[in-house]
């Protein structure tokens, strides 16, 4: 099958032709024509198999049919959870209709607004947007979604978790009833299912890859190594197998800041990119780093969705991700369009319940490694691979004897469990998504 054999118009296909496309992935093959029909689609793939020319491509396909807008009018709406995102997609979307006389724009937080403001004012065919930046549009009354035709949710499991759902009803409720609505992700759980019920009428299930999966070509890494050797780890690996480029994920601005400032001073070209990087320093970073320009480039979870370099080889967990889900978002930066690529993550022994939670999650056991002269000490966070230097457990300590005539030493007392927590280790539940990331900034 072609994308010719699809149904699309000459337009579009004249546009992909020059974009090298030729045959399309499976969700494409799945989703082209289920959009066509006008049906109202629910789809799953794995990061980097094309989704979003799987709903981009039939729907401006279907605007073509009824070419009109009016002033302030937004014919199709598609939502995104962070700026990085946001501007991929419009790229691609762009890059698909500029055969078409269609209007497209991008908006999103961090920039000055009135240039949206004035773009919006003729009307927009196709509008890429945050929630943050169109509720504030919206608020202006800069744009009216009244006679919306198509409504796309892209990474849906971020979109309608319960950081942004309020967001997500706000814009909902300015919505006509009649319209298609599409919800694409590479993670779907239960709560996300119930949800976007509320939202899709007799929807069309699409998952061609099992749910919650990770890319074959993949080969995923879990190191184990004592948390306070990691950054003389990760710099080691760096240097040892020669890695020419690495995206590393932090969990907070402060550590991808300081971790960035450490790795430069052991001789790596490193920048950090976060939600207190203005937006001009964030694309900057992003395109020096797409370029070759910069070897390592360190990203809280603003990266994890909207983050498409081709060959991009290794990705690294400096810490694992609280939420199951983050982890494969941030593996599908490599392995991209069925390349091959490495996922390392560096777990300590802290981290021994959110390993056994991911591994639960995507259904199956990561190999574990130690890397000679960095074996982490005290107890392992679990039996390392056959051949491996095996991890020595350090002698227990003796109870401090009780004083003469005195009464037993007697031992601190046990730290409370919090709900869902084992002591000493972060919680595996899924949290809130101002709990997840410092990153609250579209």
């Amino acid at each position: 099958m072609t994308f010719h054999d699809l149904g699309l118009s000459p337009h579009l296909l004249r546009a992909i032709d020059e974009l090298g496309y030729t045959t399309p992935t499976p969700i494409q093959q799945a989703a082209i024509p289920a959009i066509l029909a006008k049906r109202d689609v629910l789809g799953g793939a794995q990061t980097g198999t094309g989704k979003t020319a799987g709903f981009a491509l039939p729907m401006l396909h279907n605007l073509l049919t009824n070419h009109g807008r009016g002033q302030r009018q937004v014919r199709a709406l598609i939502l995104t959870p962070t700026r990085e995102l946001a501007a991929q997609v419009g790229a691609h979307v762009d890059s698909y209709a500029k055969h078409l006389p269609l209007r497209v724009l991008t908006v999103y937080g961090g920039v000055i607004i009135k240039p949206d403001i004035e773009a919006l004012k003729k009307g927009i065919d196709v509008l890429i947007a945050t929630p943050g930046r169109l509720l504030d549009l919206l608020t202006q009354q800069a744009l009216t979604l009244q006679k919306l035709e198509v409504l796309v949710l892209d990474e849906a499991d971020r979109m309608l978790d319960m950081g942004f759902i309020r967001d997500i009803r706000r814009i909902m409720n300015t919505l006509p009833s009649e319209r298609q609505t599409l919800l694409f992700s590479a993670t779907f759980n239960d709560e996300i299912k119930t949800l976007a019920g509320e939202l899709l009428i007799n929807p069309e299930l699409i998952e061609v890859d099992p749910a919650n999966t990770t890319a074959e070509k993949v080969r995923q890494r879990i190191i184990q190594v004592d948390r306070e050797r990691k950054r003389e780890l990760l710099s080691a690996l760096i240097q040892r197998e020669q890695w020419q480029q690495a995206l590393i994920f932090a969990r907070t601005r402060h550590i991808a800041d300081r971790l960035a400032r450490q790795l430069a001073q052991d001789g790596l070209d490193t920048q950090a990119i976060h939600g207190e990087k203005s937006q001009g320093v964030r694309n900057q970073a992003l395109e020096q780093f797409r370029k070759g320009e910069l070897r390592v480039l360190v990203a809280t979870d603003v990266a994890a969705r909207g983050l498409d370099i081709d060959q991009l080889e290794h990705v690294v967990n400096f810490e694992l991700p609280q939420s199951p889900e983050d982890y494969i978002h941030r593996v599908g930066r490599t392995g991209r369009a069925g390349r091959g690529g490495q996922a390392v993550s560096l777990v300590c022994r802290e981290e021994a319940a959110q390993l056994k939670a991911l591994e639960t999650f995507i259904g199956e056991s990561l190999p574990t490694e130690v890397v000679e002269g960095f074996a982490p000490s005290g107890r392992p966070t679990r039996q390392t691979l056959p051949g491996s230097k095996p991890v020595q457990n350090p002698p227990k300590k003796k109870k401090a004897a009780a004083p003469a005539g005195g009464k037993p030493a007697q031992n601190p007392p046990k730290k409370k469990k919090a709900e869902g927590q084992e002591v000493g280790m972060l919680p595996v539940r899924r949290q809130p998504r101002a709990l997840l990331q410092d990153d609250d900034d579209e």
